[in-house]
């Protein structure tokens, strides 16, 4: 995975570098400085002195302008190290042969001491303005690029005053936006505005150091961020265990050698009344092509038929109701059941929630199991009562584990959630309420806390389901499937894609796959599919995407 780093971890890193001797503060604002410079011109080529404009512009000055004309920048500047680094571009760029203009928020002699270094380096070479409304008012000509490095990573408090005045108005048509680690106003760890949304810088390119952060990917991060490009400014070392990370696929994992089908696991799909039936179908789809060795669709007498007529290798249960379903797993060859996906809310599938989750066993309203063993070791045949079979919960189930408290008490580790936000406020409501409410100060709630809290409360793996999809499992791990920046997938907005990642994250349960990594790479395989498929994705073409994608990434026989 890659990693992702907060704010204060990326403090951390920075002091311990610093304190080793490996290299001072200094010589790192000159390099983030340098690595802003460096991803302007490689993002606009045309910016380069003497080049053509190329790039379509923002605003009618840049058409009849001469070719040749001097490059002009304005650079914002805070009062912290973003701050810094930003009169370091400043510099960099009168040295290219830019005109460059520095306004400046805050008390130079308050400034942090490698930032107030810089300051005073700049000042040698220009002037540094305030940052006002009447300053930028007196701004004359066009502009080709504007510098936001006001507030970085740092950033606890709202954007208020006549700066948000400033921020507010000043971006408009006016030229290409780079922020240097964070655009003003995002909070780095969250991802959200901290204080009034039009206070926020909307960059083209962010340029971000040594680690993208968590903020660049969750939330309003992706659309205020533009481009993201992280700069190598020398740190080693890695941020500490909580660390979240970048979900990504080992294509070794996925690959099949000998054996039979049930080598691979017997993933069953339970389904919902006759009418109902298209979202468990889908669901079974996507865990007989990723790889599960058998596939089962569990459904009502009634729905036999409609199931019939659309399964060929998909097999197909009658499960009339709980205490069949407490017969069918009596067959330990089943390894992984999905629920929820066009199951209903009515009894039948509330006993069959509860079954599924005592393992077998039948249910009375007790989340600890009635008989049998209390566990199984992975790769084993899993018997009645255990209740560690695997479980994807999604849809409907989760709305019934939300409804009634012995279902909830009932999960366990085997478990994946993957709830949307509607169902995540259902099943966890507080937390949830802490993570809607309005982020007047810093670092704000995030996606990543909401979904650690509720998969430690839960003690079992919760994906939560989104653009920003956070997967989280009691022990702390988190991973974002992010579906942003050169991952955008807006073709996953269409009814059944969820059914489908469900069935995708059982077929992996059913291989062998522990519940948070079937859950991460069942979510990245999904962005996968939709991206290679592209416009006019309905949610059956996905499955039938995934052998392009399972070939794109080289998964061979073992």
């Amino acid at each position: 995975m890659v990693e992702l780093l907060t704010s204060a971890q990326m403090r951390a890193v920075e002091a311990a570098a610093i304190a080793s001797g490996a290299v001072a503060g200094l010589e790192l604002m000159e390099r983030a400085g340098a690595g802003v410079v460096a991803a302007v011109m490689a993002e606009w080529p045309e910016l380069v002195q003497g080049a053509s404009p190329g790039a379509l512009p923002r605003t009618p000055e840049y058409f009849n302008q001469d070719e040749g004309r001097q490059r002009r920048a304005v650079v914002l500047c805070g009062p912290g190290n973003n701050g810094g680094d930003g009169f370091v571009v400043a510099r960099l760029l009168v040295e290219l042969g830019w005109a460059v203009e520095v306004y400046f928020h805050g008390e130079a002699a308050r400034l942090p001491p490698d930032a107030r270094v810089n300051c005073e380096r700049w000042c040698g070479m220009g002037e540094v303005v305030a940052l006002t409304m009447a300053q930028i008012a007196r701004r004359a000509g066009p502009v080709d690029l504007v510098v936001d490095a006001v507030f970085g990573t740092g950033l606890t408090r709202p954007v208020e005053g006549e700066l948000a005045q400033v921020l507010a108005t000043v971006w408009p048509g006016v030229a290409r936006v780079v922020a240097v680690d964070v655009p003003t106003g995002l909070c780095a760890d969250s991802g959200r505005v901290i204080g009034v949304p039009s206070a926020a810088v909307r960059a083209d390119l962010t340029v971000s150091f040594h680690r993208a952060k968590v903020g660049h990917y969750l939330a309003d991060g992706p659309g205020l961020a533009g481009r993201l490009v992280v700069a190598d400014i020398g740190l080693g070392g890695r941020g500490d265990s909580c660390s979240v990370g970048l979900v990504g696929c080992d294509p070794a994992a996925l690959r099949k050698g000998g054996g039979h089908k049930y080598a691979y696991g017997h993933a069953l799909v339970l389904s919902g009344q006759a009418g109902h039936g298209g979202a468990g179908r889908l669901a079974a789809r996507g865990a007989l092509r990723i790889g599960a060795g058998v596939v089962t669709v569990a459904c009502p007498p009634g729905a036999v038929a409609e199931h019939a007529a659309r399964l060929e290798a998909v097999m197909l249960r009658e499960v009339a109701d709980a205490a069949t379903l407490a017969a069918v797993l009596e067959d330990g060859r089943i390894s992984s059941l999905c629920l929820g996906p066009g199951m209903g809310l009515d009894a039948r599938a509330a006993g069959l929630v509860g079954v599924a989750l005592a393992g077998g066993a039948a249910w009375r309203g007790d989340p600890r199991p009635t008989e049998g063993p209390a566990s199984a070791g992975e790769g084993k045949e899993v018997g009645r009562g255990s209740p560690r079979r695997k479980l994807v919960l999604d849809a409907d189930a989760l709305t019934l584990i939300a409804r009634d408290p012995a279902l909830f008490a009932a999960l366990h580790e085997n478990c994946v959630l993957t709830p949307h936000a509607g169902e995540f406020a259902r099943l966890f409501p507080d937390i949830a309420a802490k993570l809607a409410a309005s982020a007047s100060k810093g670092p704000a709630c995030s996606k990543v806390d909401a979904t650690r809290e509720a998969a430690k409360r839960a003690g079992c793996t919760v994906l939560f389901k989104g653009p920003d999809t956070v997967i989280a499992d009691p022990d702390g791990r988190c991973a974002i499937s992010a579906a942003v920046y050169d991952r955008a997938a807006p073709w996953l907005a269409t009814a059944g894609a969820g059914d489908v990642l469900a069935g995708f994250i059982c077929g992996l349960l059913a291989r062998g796959f522990a519940p948070f990594e079937a859950a991460c790479t069942g979510a990245w395989l999904h962005v996968e599919c939709a991206r290679s498929f592209g416009p006019g994705l309905i949610a059956e073409d996905l499955p039938e995407e995934l052998p392009k994608v399972l070939r794109a990434l080289g998964v061979q026989a073992a």
